[in-house]
């Protein structure tokens, strides 16, 4: 593998993420969270820009493999909203429960796996467990599931394997 591969170079589509001005304090945060994450280039504004000169005006980041840009753009009439999140599967509650206190701090609990983070950009936290009891083959199984995770704000594994075992 080639460092341009590894570095995401080839990575050709990327999600820029719209910040008022605190683009590099949730980097920041959302590097910690993630093993392995990591920024990548951060590109200043220069004196012909919108933005104060020399102030931080991209950063490209890493987590878990996937690239993402953190603009600051400045003051706008939009803001994040539900309609794009981003999913994050993992394999243990620990591991869930980690991330949702983490994003949920400053934030707040939706429903259904999904939180909104201090900057309002939405999440889905979601054990991997559920796409499998989702797809079982015995749709009385995936009917309780479902119910099951209809009813929970953070995913609890246990709860959403036992509801499907009936």
């Amino acid at each position: 593998m080639t460092e341009s591969s590894r570095n995401g170079e080839n990575q050709k589509i990327k999600t820029c993420l719209w910040f008022e001005g605190d683009a590099e304090e949730a980097v920041e945060f959302y590097t910690s969270l993630f093993p392995g994450a990591r920024t990548l280039e951060v590109q200043r504004y220069p004196e012909a820009g919108p933005g104060e000169t020399g102030s931080v005006m991209t950063i490209v980041f890493e987590l878990e493999g996937r690239q993402f840009i953190a603009l600051n753009g400045g003051k706008v009439p939009f803001r994040f909203n539900e309609s794009v999140s981003l999913s994050v599967e993992r394999d243990t509650q620990e591991e869930i429960d980690r991330l949702w206190a983490s994003l949920t701090e400053g934030g707040e609990e939706v429903e259904c796996g999904w939180l909104k983070d201090r900057y309002g950009l939405s999440w889905q936290i979601v054990p991997r467990v559920l796409q499998e009891l989702l797809r079982d083959a015995d749709q009385q199984r995936v009917e309780r599931a479902m119910q099951a995770m209809l009813g929970m704000r953070r995913l609890d594994i246990a709860q959403l394997e036992e509801a499907a075992a009936g």
